[in-house]
């Protein structure tokens, strides 16, 4: 990552929320269609060693994304986007949740709205993430889980990913 590039992550428990602020050398456009499209999430959406796997992706308000992070040994942990807006290439929300195969909610575990945005810089692009939780308690549990660290390696994939497109 280029020294100059914002990389921040923010944990607020007064709000209940986690804003990742991340940019990246490349076009707006490009930067979208890596989140919008099932083939480039499944190239990028987990940390290393673990890779994404999409079972179905409806990507529409109203639609959703069940995919699974998959360990280097196998094991799937199932996920669910539930998307409520979109403002194609500007940004979406979702509800995020842990969830099993077949996209039930695992509600013993926290479930978060993430509103995503795009801002076009000319030609490198900043997407925020603003993930706001039910309580404090739930931002320290994904926290303890290791959420920064996750989504820090998680982007560091889109990157590389980004270079090879362009």
């Amino acid at each position: 990552m280029k020294p100059d590039l914002q990389n921040s992550f923010v944990a607020d428990m007064q709000k209940s929320q986690i804003t990742v602020r991340r940019e990246f050398d490349a076009p707006k456009d490009m930067v979208w269609e890596c989140y919008t499209k099932s083939d480039l999430l499944d190239r990028w959406f987990a940390p290393e060693p673990f890779t994404a796997q999409t079972k179905s992706m409806d990507f529409r308000p109203g639609g959703h994304w069940l995919f699974a992070m998959v360990s280097p040994d196998g094991d799937k942990h199932w996920s669910r986007f539930d998307y409520e807006t979109i403002d194609p290439k500007d940004g979406f929300t979702a509800q995020d949740a842990f969830s099993d195969e077949d996209g039930n909610i695992n509600r013993d575990m926290p479930v978060s709205t993430w509103e995503v945005t795009f801002d076009d810089r000319s030609s490198r692009t900043l997407v925020q993430i603003v993930t706001t939780y039910d309580s404090p308690e739930a931002v320290d549990q994904v926290v303890q889980m290791g959420m920064e660290e996750g989504i820090k390696a998680t982007l560091a994939q889109l990157e590389r990913l980004l270079k090879t497109m362009s």
